[in-house]
């Protein structure tokens, strides 16, 4: 059961029931979890819970034997001991149950009297024609059936599909990235990656319409040739961010005891992410960071930059961009004096970075020095601080962008965020923004965010960003 076709893992990623196989009225239990967690996060399907002492958990009747169900179950969530799991799992395929998170541990990851019966589970589960996501994992979110197994509240639904080999560690990331408003359409805990493999997800998510990006914490591959020739296809399609962890020889022994996974080689690994057309990050947070570019903005078609900012922003993003071989093309004398005419007295002539000298400007000014920027054929991208907003002055101001009673100084800031905004979609080239300290509820950033321009905290974020919309042009080429 290698290759996934569109809509085969349909049973775990959009099911219509889940059967809670193991399941617990005591709250500190996973078999617990596996049922409160679906409640709360909005799961508009039917939840079995399976125990052979209880008659109810949280209000739902509860069945002895998976057989006893009396509707259809798509997916099926294990929560027993590891020895039962096999024999379960021959139970659920009686039943007709297509997919199965085995979230109990206990397999290869221990032993090798773990790995017998993980081979068994395996063997079990070919033999009743059930896909299997673990074992020795925490479980999935899906934003197409509000199903989450793995987080106690509903993160917020996005673009970004994000498989994590640690269910612990990616749990943690997702929840950071969820806090700082990043969108998942999936998160999957794949564990020891018995039956389904990191390749399998990828597969499946290409053809998957709620995701743009695919990002991955990896340990260890189960099938390095297959992983490559499976991510060389779909990054033709959909840009692919991983994070590899174990390349020291301390971390590959680590990752042995956590996941069962062979770190393999980090000189080999790098080598099939380029040739695979795979993006590599070298920090974990970065994943994100770089897909919401990718999830967002048209790409570049070529490396030459722009930056538009205030002193020493300029400078550093300049400095940033070089770092990675972006180029920053002096502006023609033309374009410096048109632009240079649209700022300060007191500012340089505008060059490439151009500065604001420190001044405020609007959001209508900004938009029309960016305009001139992106219109130039020698320009494939700019980076820009985000413009300053009328909350700025009184951090309680509330507004409305869709009032008809505005005072005009907002109205003429929200109707320059608005062109700003469009920009990228009307150039065809990526605009990305900066801020250094953020309002909350500010309507630039609002008004910038419905457009698509992702905006980051560091000239070094933006520039990692617009650098990794280039690398990925060149993989689409």
């Amino acid at each position: 059961m290698k290759k996934i076709e569109a809509g085969d893992l349909d049973c775990i990623f959009k099911p219509r029931s889940i059967a809670v196989i193991g399941a617990s009225d005591n709250s500190k239990k996973w078999g617990y979890q596996m049922i409160a967690r679906p409640l709360q996060t909005g799961f508009k399907g039917s939840i079995y819970p399976v125990n052979t002492q209880k008659k109810e958990i949280l209000g739902l009747p509860v069945y002895s034997n998976i057989k006893d169900v009396p509707g259809n179950v798509d997916l099926a969530v294990i929560t027993t001991p590891s020895r039962s799991v096999p024999d379960l799992l021959r139970e659920c395929a009686l039943k007709g149950i297509k997919g199965a998170v085995v979230i109990t541990a206990g397999f290869a990851e221990v032993g090798e009297t773990g790995r017998i019966l993980e081979n068994e589970m395996v063997k079990a589960a070919q033999e009743s024609k059930i896909r299997v996501i673990g074992p020795n994992c925490m479980g999935i979110w899906s934003s197409a059936a509000r199903l989450s197994l793995c987080f106690p509240s509903a993160p917020k639904s996005g673009p970004m599909a994000f498989i994590s080999q640690s269910g612990t560690f990616g749990g943690a990331l997702a929840n950071i990235a969820n806090e700082k408003g990043y969108g998942l359409s999936k998160f999957v805990s794949i564990g020891n990656q018995a039956d389904l493999e990191a390749a399998d997800y990828i597969q499946y998510l290409a053809s998957d319409d709620d995701t743009k990006v695919i990002i991955l914490y990896l340990e260890g591959l189960k099938d390095g040739r297959r992983f490559f020739d499976v991510a060389k296809e779909v990054s033709r399609k959909k840009p692919i961010v991983v994070y590899k962890a174990g390349r020291s020889k301390a971390g590959a022994r680590a990752t042995m005891s956590h996941t069962a996974s062979i770190a393999g080689s980090e000189k080999v690994f790098d080598s099939m992410c380029r040739q695979a057309g795979i993006i590599r990050v070298q920090e974990a947070f970065h994943l994100f960071e770089v897909a919401e570019a990718l999830a967002l903005l048209p790409l570049p078609s070529g490396n030459r930059v722009a930056i538009l900012g205030s002193g020493g922003q300029g400078v550093v993003g300049t400095d940033a961009c070089s770092a990675l071989g972006l180029e920053l093309p002096e502006l023609d004398q033309k374009t410096s004096e048109a632009i240079t005419s649209l700022l300060p007295a007191h500012a340089p002539q505008a060059k490439n970075p151009v500065d604001f000298a420190g001044s405020s400007r609007t959001a209508l000014e900004e938009a029309r020095i960016i305009e001139r920027l992106l219109a130039l054929n020698y320009i494939d991208g700019v980076i820009s601080n985000v413009p300053v907003s009328p909350q700025i002055w009184n951090r309680a101001l509330k507004i409305d962008v869709n009032s008809e009673q505005l005072p005009r100084e907002i109205e003429v800031a929200i109707e320059g965020a608005r062109v700003y905004a469009s920009l990228p979609q009307k150039y065809g080239k990526p605009v990305i923004c900066l801020r250094f300290a953020r309002l909350e509820h500010d309507i630039m950033e609002q008004i910038l965010g419905e457009g698509g321009i992702p905006i980051y905290d560091a000239p070094e974020q933006c520039a990692r960003a617009m650098s990794t919309l280039y690398r990925y042009s060149k993989v689409r080429s």
